[in-house]
């Protein structure tokens, strides 16, 4: 019998007192475990907020940890326009000046006049050879070659060592001209018939000297000149990358510049400052996720969890054990108000950087620090101490891990309780349906029975 049909014979045994019935027993038995699911969701996306977080935090401390950070190098023209100069990492830290005399010119060869680019230069098959800076190449050409189609073959076949290109002087005057890759001393250009059929213009004079001895240098390669710190150097490029390991110094100009190198604290300023911001956004994040109030609406979803709240004070307590007992970091302008926000006063830490460079690199970032009584300490620097403080609980299979394992867990344990509790009720109230059938029978039965010996009543009292 469907459950649909209850209630029926005796207006009683309902489906609606069924459903009541399971809505009581599950307000009871599975609306809890729904809030507890609920609960541990919300953990579980709190959690990888919180992950996410720590995630950042760790990696801004690993990323300025290393001593490559005080590596860093900035170049300085500190007055002239003759230089431009630009420092890679490790660069010695000093101050020069760059007297530039002469620039590094390309050798330019010019050819004799052709009528137009279409003119053809030779009168049979045969080749040339284009000598720069010592090296050969050979060109072909025959009956049907253009000016154009020279210059062509020369880009295709020596490019990697010239230029080549026609100039259109005026009406009835073009000109191949060939201008060096590289500049300097030795760029010479040469052009040699080896075969004799070269013409000056049109096929009309076979051995034409247009492309060989009327070649004619318009600018002559030369080296560029100048004096570092008054020593001559002598370079055949303007751009010079072999002077000093790790300084490129492009010469523009002849003139006199002054060029300064120093460590680079625009970088290490803004790497501090993104670690303060990083700071304050975890501990805001932490201070949020722990906050105790009787109010649930403002209470924080870990306030009462161990490992958050212990992640929380460590990270709190953390800046005053770094340093190793050498120094602290409020020695070096950084500072926690009452509200556990931290600040950076970069002008007590670039006067740290100005008189005590050594020790202020191996505070931060490790290594011998010379103490006040003038002993020497080997120190892991504080943002090694602070890696290894909070990777203790973001590395893989640390602390943290375990928490979102156990969330996982709780959650899994959660849905399997749901699901058995709700297999138990789904089996009770089957059995109910059908007790409730049967009843229904019976009491139908009964109200019939009961209808006959009123009508036998009734007719007897007649």
């Amino acid at each position: 019998m469907s459950i649909s049909s209850l209630g029926v014979g005796s207006g009683i045994l309902t489906q609606d007192v069924l459903d009541q019935l399971r809505a009581a027993d599950e307000a009871g038995k599975i609306r809890p475990i729904d809030l507890a699911i609920a609960n541990e969701d919300d953990r579980k996306t709190s959690f990888a907020v919180l992950d996410a977080s720590m995630t950042n935090f760790v990696d801004k401390i690993n990323q300025i940890k290393n001593a490559t950070l005080w590596n860093e190098r900035s170049a300085t023209v500190t007055s002239g326009t003759s230089v431009e100069v630009s420092a890679f990492a490790n660069t010695d830290i000093q101050d020069f000046t760059l007297d530039v005399t002469a620039l590094a010119t390309r050798q330019i060869e010019q050819s004799g006049q052709f009528s137009a680019e279409t003119a053809l230069i030779a009168t049979a098959a045969g080749s040339l050879n284009l000598n720069v800076n010592g090296q050969d190449f050979t060109i072909n050409y025959d009956a049907t070659t253009t000016l154009k189609d020279l210059k062509n073959s020369i880009n295709s076949i020596a490019g990697t060592e010239v230029d080549a290109t026609i100039l259109n002087i005026g009406t009835g005057d073009s000109r191949l001209v060939i201008s060096s890759a590289n500049t300097g001393s030795t760029q010479d250009i040469t052009i040699t018939d080896t075969s004799g059929f070269l013409s000056d213009d049109g096929g009309t004079t076979a051995g034409g000297v247009n492309l060989t001895t009327g070649l004619a240098a318009i600018q002559t390669g030369t080296d560029a000149t100048f004096t570092y710190n008054g020593q001559a150097i002598t370079r055949s490029s303007n751009e010079v990358s072999d002077l000093i390991t790790g300084l490129t110094i492009s010469l523009k100009e002849v003139g006199v510049s002054q060029v300064s190198i120093a460590q680079d604290r625009t970088s290490i300023l803004d790497s501090f400052d993104s670690f303060v911001v990083k700071y304050n956004e975890n501990m805001a994040e932490l201070n949020r996720l722990t906050k105790v109030s009787t109010d649930s609406a403002e209470r924080g979803i870990f306030s009462s969890d161990s490992t958050v709240k212990n992640l929380k004070r460590t990270i709190q307590d953390m800046l005053d054990t770094l340093g190793q007992g050498a120094a602290s970091m409020i020695d070096y302008g950084f500072d926690i108000d009452k509200d556990g926000v931290m600040s950076l006063d970069k002008t007590v830490l670039e006067a740290k950087m100005d008189t005590d460079p050594t020790n202020t690199q191996a505070f931060f970032s490790g290594g011998d620090f010379t103490k006040a009584d003038g002993s020497v300490v080997a120190l892991i620097g504080t943002f090694g101490e602070m890696a290894t403080t909070v990777e203790a609980y973001t590395n893989v299979n640390s602390i943290l891990d375990n928490l979102s394992e156990s969330i996982t867990q709780k959650l899994s344990e959660l849905n399997d309780r749901k699901t058995s509790a709700t297999e138990s009720l789904d089996s009770k109230y089957e059995i109910l349906k059908k007790r409730y059938a049967a009843y229904d029978v019976i009491i139908a039965r009964l109200n019939q029975s009961s209808d006959i010996f009123t009508q036998l009543a009734n007719q007897n009292n007649n």
